[in-house]
């Protein structure tokens, strides 16, 4: 009985140890990338399209992905995203919290869709009339367009696929969606 309480506890520890190493060495941001300053959470807000994204497992065989941020009157943040599955032929729906990762006027965000678990949310780059958005995850296997409406002027598009490669995001790999 004491061998095993001792393995237990070891397994525990080890436990422990192991998630507090991930913590502390996890980056939020791909290296070499810089927030956006100044920014503005509340203009944020609204619906955005994907435009363009790094192929990735989340969303394969996703079409016509919206996501809709809001803010409710004590300052709590979600995100709805909604989009085509085009394998299923159907909408899929699903609902996230969104926090500050640092000050407010940093465009570091995080999400959760499941539970305890957030992800790095960053703002890259944003048009000054935030019409038109650049984010990434923390490396450089998530990264995103996103507008308000369902296209992107060349000129942003241009400055957006100038800030990732110079950044290191393969844009030749960029999914046009």
């Amino acid at each position: 009985m004491k061998n095993e309480k001792w393995v237990i506890a070891l397994a525990a520890g080890l436990g422990v140890s192991a998630v507090t190493y991930y913590l502390l060495t996890k980056k939020d941001l791909p290296i070499g990338a810089k927030p956006v300053e100044a920014f503005d959470i509340n203009r944020y807000m609204g619906k955005w399209h994907e435009i363009a994204r790094l192929p990735n497992r989340i969303e394969q065989n996703v079409d016509q992905l919206t996501e809709q941020y809001t803010k409710d009157t004590y300052g709590n943040m979600a995100v709805i995203t909604r989009a085509y599955h085009t394998k299923k032929k159907e909408w899929k729906e699903f609902t996230g919290k969104i926090k500050l990762a640092g000050p407010p006027n940093i465009g570091m965000l995080k999400v959760s869709y499941f539970g305890p678990f957030y992800l790095a949310y960053n703002i890259l780059d944003i048009d000054a009339d935030y019409q038109y958005a650049l984010v990434s995850g923390s490396g450089l296997d998530y990264l995103w367009i996103l507008s308000r409406t369902t296209n992107i002027p060349d000129d942003i598009k241009n400055q957006f696929l100038s800030t990732a490669k110079n950044i290191g995001f393969a844009i030749d790999k960029l999914e046009w969606v």
